[in-house]
């Protein structure tokens, strides 16, 4: 088992975030997490990746999840949150959720590949599942189908979305065009182009080329965004 340590993160504390296997997910969620000041303590089996972030993250460990004594070891009784970003060995994050849960981890955040194996998860003691490629999957298609610039799907029938504004709302005020009440969607905000975004009230203007920042049921959203103006 071998362990590297880097200077604390910079920025506000909070408790240690466990995360393990350093692969593309994994990387960029440790990656995200030291930027926000948060300490991580990031677990993988493949030496290289180890030394790879060794510099980078505030605590790199090889070490095998599944092994119970070696989380043990590792103090993992201590923490509350952890992150199991193994994807395609399945055994190996289904094992290591087995061992996070029966050590006391309240909050496992686990990476699925598929419906299947994310149910499992959810039964051996995952509290969050999470499909990094199903969720982005979403949003490429659709970005690619409408004049989206961005678009975030939740569990509940909830999405979020970026997008030009529609013909239909141009040189107007939000409190005219009733996008609220034409289309039951709210506009969140408003961003101009080479303006930061403004929070949007009934008087907020909206101008050709502007982008709207939508929240709304998922079918509201995306007949609200197929009208709307191409880039």
């Amino acid at each position: 088992m071998l362990a590297r340590k880097t200077r604390p993160p910079r920025g506000r504390t909070t408790d240690p975030v466990l995360v393990v296997g350093l692969g593309r997910f994994g990387s960029a969620v440790c990656e995200s997490l030291v930027r926000q000041g948060v300490e991580v303590l990031a677990v993988d089996m493949d030496e290289r990746r180890v030394q790879r972030y060794a510099d980078e993250f505030t605590h790199t460990v090889r070490a095998d999840a599944t092994d119970g004594e070696a989380m043990r070891q590792l103090g993992v009784r201590d923490l509350t949150r952890a992150v199991v970003a193994i994807g395609s060995d399945i055994e190996s994050s289904v094992l290591t959720v087995i061992t996070l849960s029966e050590a006391g981890v309240r909050t496992i955040y686990a990476k699925a590949i598929t419906r299947k194996h994310g149910k499992i998860l959810r039964t051996i003691g995952a509290t969050h599942v999470i499909y990094p490629e199903y969720v982005m999957g979403q949003r490429v298609a659709h970005m690619v189908t409408g004049g989206l610039s961005d678009y975030l799907e939740f569990e509940d029938e909830f999405a979020i979305a970026r997008c030009y504004a529609p013909a239909e709302t141009w040189d107007r005020p939000l409190s005219e065009s009733a996008i609220r009440t034409r289309h039951t969607i709210t506009v969140v905000g408003v961003k101009r182009p080479g303006e930061p975004f403004t929070y949007a009230v009934p008087e907020t203007v909206v101008h050709r080329g502007d982008e709207l920042v939508l929240s709304g049921r998922i079918h509201d959203v995306e007949r609200f965004t197929a009208l709307a103006d191409q880039p």
